[in-house]
């Protein structure tokens, strides 16, 4: 009987044991103070689209920055040149290394080229973040992953805000606007993709704001500049010819578009700091570039997202996704549409 009793004793404790080491490692991961510095090493490959997109290298920095302070986290940088074939042949390579986690931005994010990268991705039990996919292509490929994660800005506020930036200039000081005194706004519109999410919605709602606030715009012309300042740069220099002096204003889907409009026009000694002689022109991204020419008067403004607050929310929810938490498991960070929205600021940033 005794010998029963010290068995059915050491039963219990055994079980006792093993409840409260499987409750100690599940609590570990649910636990909001879980250090991520306990971990070991996780290496991240990240797939650029363009190494010319200002933006993204301005990301990558603040991503490195972040390598520097955690220790936990090494980030491998692969280039896409905008050809979405170069970034599957990055992607086959690197799923074959060891790798705990992939952000991507794609030079091409339609349904069938986020359906193939998530399917050569899944076979591998990787966790995947993609960047800039329109909510439409969200909704559809959502459910073939459940390590996937969709990271987006919210791009019709950011055009909303450039459309303001010209609302306010023509309602307080119309004449450096409507140069022509016929009431209309002659714009040329840079835009960074045609297909491109982000690209489509600054377009639409800049000018829809324009137009909302009562004020009549005429589009001279718009041109694809895949954001990138060489191909702004030469496309406003052959414009600023063809439409000799009735272009009133240049709305560039990002900075980088805007800094090579202000290049072509001060070739031709407009944006110099003659106000008489100064063509609006808006940005987005808040470009340390951009604010300098803001500053002297060159560029009317642009709006300011913050590469630290995007590389922030990457190493947060890519620590969760390869901790197999929820991808904004004890964060602020929004889900909208299946996307998680980037917390920019969305300041303007305009000429004083």
């Amino acid at each position: 009987m005794k010998i029963l009793k010290k068995i059915t004793l050491f039963i219990i404790i055994i079980s006792i044991s093993l409840n409260l080491m499987f409750n100690t490692k599940f609590n570990a991961f649910a636990n909001p103070n879980f250090d991520f510095n306990d971990t070991s090493v996780a290496n991240v490959a990240v797939l650029l689209s363009s190494p010319n997109d200002l933006f993204l290298l301005q990301l990558k920095q603040n991503l490195e920055d972040i390598q520097k302070e955690h220790k936990n986290i090494r980030f491998t940088f692969y280039y896409g040149n905008d050809n979405i074939s170069l970034q599957y042949e990055t992607l086959d390579s690197i799923l074959k290394s060891d790798i705990d986690l992939i952000i991507a931005s794609l030079a091409d994010t339609s349904e069938d080229v986020l359906e193939n990268v998530i399917l050569k991705v899944k076979p591998k039990n990787v966790p995947l973040i993609l960047e800039n996919v329109s909510p439409e292509v969200v909704s559809k490929v959502l459910n073939y992953y459940n390590k996937v994660a969709f990271v987006s800005s919210d791009s019709k506020q950011q055009g909303i805000y450039q459309g303001q930036i010209l609302v306010d200039l023509w309602n307080n000081n119309k004449n450096a606007l409507d140069k022509n005194n016929d009431n209309i706004l002659q714009y040329v519109l840079l835009q960074g993709k045609e297909d491109n999410p982000a690209a489509i919605n600054r377009t639409r709602y800049s000018i829809s704001t324009i137009n909302d606030s009562g004020i009549e715009t005429q589009q001279l012309a718009l041109i694809d500049g895949y954001w990138l300042r060489e191909l702004a740069k030469e496309a406003m220099d052959s414009l600023f010819l063809k439409y000799d002096g009735k272009i009133e204003a240049i709305i560039a889907n990002n900075d980088a578009m805007a800094i090579g409009a202000i290049e072509a026009l001060q070739k031709y000694n407009y944006n110099k700091g003659d106000k008489a002689k100064t063509i609006a022109v808006v940005g987005v991204d808040g470009l340390l570039e951009a604010k300098n020419l803001i500053d002297k008067g060159f560029m009317t403004g642009t709006i300011i997202l913050d590469p630290k607050a995007e590389a922030e929310l990457f190493y947060t929810i890519g620590m969760n996704l390869i901790h197999n938490l929820n991808p904004i498991e004890n964060t602020n960070y929004k889900i909208v549409n299946g996307e998680i929205i980037i917390p920019y600021p969305y300041d303007k940033y305009i000429t004083i």
